[in-house]
């Protein structure tokens, strides 16, 4: 596990210099909006979530914010670059993205009054107890580095794909449909944690009352989307933002560019977030194993499972 983290910290920071090299340099006005206003606040979210985190013991801080910012980062840069057709519409399909995302979040308790408290990510607790990771300096200099500076450095490295934009070139055919497979993907998002949501609403409520567990009885949701991959919501995250890297390809008229850094180390991200998820799922449900091995992970109807 340490060895992925440490792979995942050294990626985010070679892989946006490997980038920078592709495609059409950055523009004066881009450099002014990524390196003399952007960086700062990324700068300053950073340092917000690893100081309540330390102080509330609630390690969570970045996923509160996760479906937030970007849609801060998108609308400041849109509004810096004067408000570009192109840029207006990857801004609202952001914001599409994070309202649906941020109140799925706020159901599972994740928001309170008092701020910083709410739902923690349980797999934060079950890191916390083994062997490294329990020692509190291992820990702080973990929630430094990896999740709030990783995640929230990624955050913003997936939302920069507007800032190619400010071109302010007329909007064409494939933006349009973009913008359409943007929000299907959106969609289908919503449709899994739904899916999840019911399953494990349903489970919860027969356990209380003593019910038959029946088909809720091995404990996860294997139905739906989720008979197709084992993680619907991860591959629609992956797919919205790959999406979302598509328009600086219409933008620029260059397959690779320089922002295509964010949406490949979320996949990474994923692969190595799924994998941790998929471990404590086969401790915990014993039928787990044999849904692995016949149900994909991300990509439907293939067979890349364990």
């Amino acid at each position: 596990m340490l060895i992925t983290i440490l792979l995942l910290i050294f990626t985010v920071v070679c892989l946006p210099l490997i980038s920078s090299n592709f495609g059409t340099p950055l523009n004066e006005l881009q450099q002014n909006i990524l390196f003399d206003q952007m960086t700062w606040i990324v700068g300053g979210v950073i340092a917000y979530c690893f100081i309540v985190g330390e102080i509330t013991r609630n390690n969570s801080q970045v996923d509160k914010l996760w479906s937030i910012v970007p849609i801060y980062y998108a609308w400041h840069v849109a509004v810096a670059a004067g408000l570009p057709d192109r840029m207006v519409l990857m801004a609202v399909l952001v914001t599409i993205w994070g309202v649906r995302l941020t109140l799925n979040f706020a159901r599972r308790g994740a928001y309170t009054w008092r701020f910083w408290a709410g739902e923690e990510d349980y797999r934060w607790e079950v890191l916390r107890k083994r062997p490294g990771f329990s020692n509190p300096w291992v820990w702080a200099a973990f929630n430094l580095f990896f999740i709030c500076g990783y995640q929230n450095t990624l955050i913003f490295l997936f939302t920069i794909p507007i800032l190619t934009a400010t071109n302010n070139t007329p909007l064409v055919f494939w933006d349009y449909l973009l913008a359409a497979v943007f929000i299907a993907f959106v969609v289908l998002e919503l449709i899994a944690d739904q899916q999840q949501w019911d399953f494990q609403k349903e489970k919860y409520r027969r356990i209380r009352e003593g019910m038959p567990l029946d088909e809720y009885a091995h404990g996860f949701v294997r139905t739906g989307l989720w008979s197709l991959v084992r993680h619907p919501n991860y591959a629609m995250e992956q797919a919205i933002w790959i999406v979302f890297y598509g328009f600086s390809v219409v933008a620029t008229g260059e397959w690779i560019n320089w922002s295509m850094a964010g949406c490949i180390l979320l996949v990474i991200l994923f692969k190595g977030s799924s994998d941790f998820s998929e471990a404590i799922s086969a401790e915990k449900y014993p039928e787990y194993n044999k849904y692995q091995s016949s149900v994909p992970r991300f990509v439907p109807f293939t067979k890349f499972s364990r």
